[in-house]
This record gives structure tokens, sequence and C-alpha cells, in this order.
């Protein structure tokens, strides 16, 4: 059934395109050694990009959660050959860390890297280990933006794990991906006054009313469209937004004007609400 209450629904259903842009802030890219994705190139992922109007993918290569040899050559060669299109996370192997290493390549490649990623569960150490403290106060000291995998219950990354390095680098802007799935409602109330502690919508979709949930508990202001691209449809992620509970100015932050506001702390970045 189409979204009666919404424009944007309308709008995509009678053209097919909401008229409103996306910027996804959960993507991967490349191949995965344990199932097949038919479009997992970078030119693969545009045209999916391009059919949903998602104006620009922010990933982490799955090559990259795994090879702590060079991060660099998953990431470089692509942004810069797409640069309107893509920006990339840095990866963080929590258990090969050479942290002078990766923020010297943040550093040398500004307009490539937004910060870092993190996937504790990978490799069972929790976010608040101290390997992990040089690349926190480097993104406090600067600024910039981290992607974590967060998961309920896990003791990795979950609710409590990411209060700890928050408590400790409150500088930051965290983007949690996943939204705490399973622990939804401890995170709610943990970081409800957390205005740097972003909810991010990958796997949302697989459960009916997260959405409304989380724009009654921590607002639409706060909330980032992605989709584990290749992983799943964004179309599905689309739908899902549409078909919310939630005003057509709530879809429009989560959509892209809360990632807006984001990526205008960096210099290459234009904004799409000026």
């Amino acid at each position: 059934m189409i979204n009666n209450k919404s424009e944007l629904a309308q709008n995509l259903w009678n053209t097919g395109s909401m008229g409103c842009p996306i910027l996804d802030f959960h993507g991967h890219m490349h191949e995965y050694s344990a199932i097949y994705f038919p479009a997992s190139s970078p030119e693969g992922m545009l045209k999916t990009m391009d059919r949903a109007n998602v104006r620009m993918l922010m990933y982490c290569s799955h090559l990259a959660l795994y090879d702590p040899t060079d991060d660099k050559k998953y990431h470089v060669d692509v942004v810069k050959k797409y640069p309107d299109r893509f920006r990339a996370y840095h990866s963080v192997l929590s258990r090969y860390t050479d942290p002078e290493k990766a923020i010297r390549e943040v550093e040398e490649y500004p307009d490539v890297y937004l910060g870092f990623k993190f996937l504790c569960d990978y490799y069972a150490v929790p976010l608040s280990s101290p390997v992990h403290d040089p690349f926190f106060k480097y993104l406090n000291d600067t600024k910039k933006i981290c992607l974590i995998h967060t998961w309920g219950g896990s003791p990795y990354n979950g609710v409590d794990e990411i209060r700890k390095v928050v408590e400790k680098y409150p500088d930051v802007t965290y983007i949690c991906g996943h939204s705490f799935f399973g622990d939804e409602n401890h995170a709610f109330d943990v970081f409800k006054d957390a205005k740097n502690v972003y909810f991010e919508l990958t796997a949302v979709p697989l459960m009916r009313g997260f959405v409304e949930r989380i724009v009654q508990h921590i607002g639409s202001e706060r909330m980032l469209f992605g989709t584990d691209l290749p992983w799943f449809s964004t179309f599905h992620g689309i739908g899902t937004v549409l078909s919310a509970d939630i005003t057509d100015e709530d879809r429009k932050n989560i959509f892209y004007k809360t990632g807006d506001k984001l990526l205008s702390r960096y210099s290459w970045y234009t904004p799409i609400d000026k």
C-alpha cells in the first residue's frame, strides 16, 4: 500500500523519484568470502545508487576489514575515481592495530577518509580496549566521524561498551551502525541526550515500527540512512522509511538532512541545503 500521507511516497509512486536526495552512511564494497554479490564493484553499486537517487555512499571495503597490509588500496583509488559519489572509513583491525600508520593515511588523504570504522565483533576486542585509544583521541581532537558496528547484547560493541567510549571521548561524532539492534530500548535510555551519538538504519527494516520508535525517543535529527550495500536492498530501506508513521520532514532528515549537516564539516563537501 502506498503511503497517502507522504508526498515523498506519492512522488516515488507517480514519477519514479521521491524528489529527495539520499546520503547512505553505511556501505561496503568488493567481494566477500562467504557470499556472492552480483554488484559489489564500484560500478555495480553506482547503478543501484543512481536508480535510488543516492548522492553519496560512505563505505568501508570488505577486504579492508580483514587485510592489515594496505587499507588505502581498497579506498583511495575508488574515491579518487568517483569523488562525487563515494567516501571511505579507514578500517580498524582490532588485533592488528597500527594507529600511527592508520592516522597517517587518514591525514594523507583528507578528501578520501571521513574517519574510522570499528567492527569489534570480528576480532572479539571490546570497543573500550586501550588498543583503540589512539584512534579515538585522534577523532576527538579532529572532530572527524567514526562508524561503529553495534549490536544488542554484544560484549564488544553493545550499549555499555559504546557508553564507556562516549564518556571518555565526548567530542567524537559516533554513528552507531544497526542502531543497537536487539537492545535498542537500553540505547534509547543511555543515549537520549547524547547529541553526538547518531542512530543508523541498517537492520532496522527487519522490525516493523523500529523507525517510529527511534524518532520518538531520539529524534529524526539524529538518524542516518544506511543499507550495508551491497548486502541489502536500498529500495527496502527507502520503503521502510516511507511506510513509517512519521512526517515527511522526519523522512528528509533521515534521507539526507542529518547527514548533510555532518558532512558539512569537511572542506571537500558541497552541502545540499545551503
